[in-house]
């Protein structure tokens, strides 16, 4: 049995929260995050054992197939993923800065899981669609070449989907653009 990460992205907020209850009933899992996301889609991201979150998963995604925008399960996500969706990573130094953004919110947990699997980075933060129409965003840090290839990574790992939508990497940020990230 492994650590999984599963999440859902809905249409409407009522076929997402009834989602997230039928996740939970569904399965031991725990949920990480649920909330409404700009314009009015509703995300829902579990954890548990993979066959428990592929079980809440499945279960929800011929629910209100209509409303599903898109899911993902994830086995054996990288350890960072979950301080990053709270944004509590601990970053002292940021010798490259990376940054990558999608047009939905299910994309960017893939995109975060390669980069950080791709090359010695620290994410520093992965942004789920609150605040941006429904696109979200990751950063991360590292050495200059590390933070391209796992760019590089994510966005390969992303790209074929259509969910694609920008990244840069900024070798030596500026002390103020350091300041204001973290």
């Amino acid at each position: 049995m492994s650590k999984a990460i599963g999440m859902i992205e809905y249409r409407t907020i009522a076929a997402g929260i009834t989602a997230v209850d039928t996740m939970v009933k569904t399965s031991a899992v725990s949920i990480v995050e649920a909330q409404t996301v700009c314009p009015g889609k509703y995300i829902a991201v579990v954890s548990g054992d993979l066959s428990a979150v592929r079980a809440a998963v499945d279960a929800v995604k011929t629910q209100q197939p209509k409303f599903l925008i898109n899911s993902l399960v994830l086995g054996n996500p990288h350890e960072s993923i979950f301080p990053a969706i709270y944004a509590a990573s601990d970053i002292k130094d940021v010798a490259a800065l990376g940054i990558l953004e999608t047009y939905d919110a299910t994309s960017i947990i893939l995109a975060a899981d390669q980069a950080a699997k791709t090359a010695i980075v620290d994410l520093i933060e992965l942004r789920i669609a609150r605040g941006m129409c429904g696109k979200s965003y990751f950063l991360i840090t590292g050495e200059v070449s590390a933070v391209q290839a796992a760019v590089d990574k994510a966005q390969a790992a992303i790209k074929e989907s259509g969910m694609y939508a920008d990244s840069s990497v900024i070798a030596h940020p500026d002390n103020q653009t350091r300041d204001a990230i973290l």
